[in-house]
C-alpha cells in the first residue's frame, strides 16, 4: 500500500518559504522509542496518522537538504516539495526494526528525489543520461570551483583530465558537459521561466560559502557532539584516555610502537586497549544522545 497524498497530507512551501519554515519548526522532534512504535504502527497496520507525524516530524530535514541544492535554476520551494515526495517514500519503505533512525534512512530517498526532479527539468539533460554523467552533473561546478577554473569557455587539457580522473568519467563527457552547462540553456540571466521575472543567478549559491542554514547546523551538531565526547571521556581510565587521544583525535596520530614504549607493553596490548576504549566511547555517546532525544547522533 503506497502512502498517499491523502494520508500524508503536508504542508507545501509554494505558499510562501518563509512561512513553510516558520510553520515546519512548530512540529516536535521524535525520541527513538517514540518514532519506532509510530513506524511499527505504520508498517503494521497501515495507520495515516502515525505516518503523518513521522513525515512532519521530518520536515525540517528535507528543507536542510533542499537548501544544498539552490545552485540548479529552479525554485527552492519546488525542491523541497521533491524532497517531502522522497520523504513518503522513505516512510514507506522504513524498516524500524533494523534498528537505525528514520532520518539515517530518509536522507537518501530525499536526496534522490529531488536529483531526478532536476534532471528531468534541465533541458540539457535526457532521461537517458548514466548514472556516471548524473554524478558529473552534479558535481562538474564545485569540481571547478575546487581547481578554479570557473571561466567561460572550455577547461585546459589539464584541468579536463584531473577532474575526469576525480569523477571517473571521460574527458569527452567533462569537455561536454562543460559546454552544456556553459550554453544557452544556462545562461545566468534567463529566465527561470516565462512568467518569472527571476534569472538563474538569483537562485546560485556560492560554491565557496556554505549557506548559512549550513553553518548554523554544522555549528550546533559540533557543539553536541564535542559536549557528548567531553562526557563520554570521563567514564575511560587514564590510560585509556591517553591512548584514544593520542590514537584516534590527534591529527598526527602517534605510533602502537611509540605508545608500547611508553606503557612497557605489546604493540597488540595497546591496539586492544585502543578499540576496547574507542567501543566504550561509541556506547556511551549514543546512549547520552538517545537520552537526549537527538537525530543520529
Amino acid at each position: 500500500m503506497a502512502v498517499s497524498a491523502s494520508a500524508l497530507a503536508v504542508m507545501s512551501p509554494e505558499g510562501g518559504l518563509s512561512r513553510y519554515l516558520s510553520e515546519i519548526r512548530k512540529f516536535p522532534m521524535l525520541a527513538r522509542d517514540e518514532e519506532f512504535m509510530l513506524a511499527k504502527a505504520w508498517k503494521e497496520h497501515q495507520d495515516p496518522e502515525s505516518a503523518h507525524r513521522l513525515v512532519t516530524s521530518h520536515l525540517r530535514l528535507v528543507a536542510k537538504i533542499a537548501m544544498g541544492y539552490r545552485g540548479y535554476g529552479l525554485p527552492i520551494g519546488e525542491v523541497i516539495s521533491e524532497g517531502n515526495v522522497g520523504l513518503m517514500q522513505a516512510v514507506k519503505k522504513f524498516e524500524p526494526d533494523k534498528g537505525f533512525r528514520l532520518a539515517t534512512y530518509a536522507m537518501w530517498w530525499i536526496r534522490a528525489s529531488i536529483q531526478e526532479y532536476i534532471l528531468r527539468s534541465w533541458s540539457l539533460v535526457k532521461m537517458g543520461t548514466t548514472a556516471a554523467q548524473k554524478k558529473l552533473f552534479f558535481n562538474l561546478r564545485k569540481a571547478k570551483s575546487e581547481i578554479s577554473a570557473l571561466e567561460d569557455g572550455d577547461m585546459r587539457p589539464d584541468q579536463v583530465k584531473l577532474i575526469a580522473t576525480r569523477l571517473g568519467v571521460l574527458d569527452e563527457e567533462v569537455i561536454s558537459m562543460n559546454r552544456r552547462l556553459s550554453g544557452p540553456d544556462a545562461s545566468l540571466n534567463a529566465p527561470l521561466r516565462s512568467d518569472s521575472e527571476s534569472e538563474w543567478q538569483d537562485w546560485l549559491a556560492d560554491d565557496n560559502a556554505p549557506s548559512q542554514e549550513t553553518v548554523v547546523a554544522d555549528n550546533e551538531e559540533r557543539t553536541i557532539r564535542m559536549s557528548l565526547l567531553e562526557e563520554a571521556m570521563i567514564e575511560l581510565t587514564d590510560r585509556e584516555r591517553h591512548i584514544l587521544t593520542e590514537r584516534r583525535l590527534k591529527d598526527d596520530p602517534t605510533t602502537l610502537e611509540e605508545l608500547a614504549s611508553q606503557y612497557g607493553v605489546s604493540r597488540e596490548r595497546v591496539r586492544q586497549i585502543e578499540v576496547r576504549a574507542f567501543e566504550t566511547l561509541q556506547k556511551s555517546m549514543r546512549a547520552a544522545a538517545e537520552e537526549r532525544n537527538l537525530v543520529d547522533a
